[in-house]
């Protein structure tokens, strides 16, 4: 095990690694089962893992990673459950409480999809670099810059009270 792999340097990432799932989950019970799946992940999988990388680039990279596959199997879920038309009635609206509670920007923060609010989290809170943040990602740095300026851009027009339509990308 490299000298920074160890139980204290795990043990200090959990608060950060658990901000990360909730900012992506929106749920505590939820973030903390990402969070643990992570470590656990990262203790299998330690041998695998490159020396000269950053424990923490490392340990969102297999977090995001684990809420992706979470949202893909969620979505295959309910594909089956339609199937036999079995519909869930879920409100998508937040609550009453959930609007008094939270503040302007929590609100606008939250309207930006799990990408934009992934990036932002790992850029400005977590304090990781362009670069980190794209090894952890896997995506080219050029990519994570112009994601990370539509996010912001994207969240200064929510605190103005502009209604942003979603932008979609037409990929062939």
């Amino acid at each position: 095990m490299d000298k920074d792999f160890t139980d204290d340097a795990l043990r200090e990432m959990i608060p950060r690694m658990r901000r990360f799932a909730i900012s992506l989950t929106r749920n505590d019970a939820t973030a903390d089962d990402l969070v643990q799946a992570c470590l656990e992940r990262a203790l299998v999988r330690r041998t695998s893992r490159q020396d000269a990388g950053d424990l923490r680039a490392w340990l969102f990279s297999i977090l995001y990673r684990l809420f992706l596959d979470g949202q893909r199997r969620a979505k295959r879920y309910a594909l089956v459950l339609s199937l036999f038309g079995v519909g869930s009635d879920e409100d998508s609206a937040p609550s009453a409480e959930d609007m008094v509670v939270a503040r302007s920007a929590l609100e606008s923060f939250n309207k930006l999809s799990a990408e934009q609010r992934a990036l932002l989290i790992l850029v400005t809170v977590e304090g990781l670099s362009y670069r980190e943040a794209a090894d952890a990602l896997d995506v080219p740095i050029g990519t994570i810059m112009s994601r990370i300026s539509r996010a912001r851009k994207t969240l200064r027009e929510f605190s103005e009270g502009r209604v942003v339509p979603p932008s979609m990308q037409v990929l062939k």
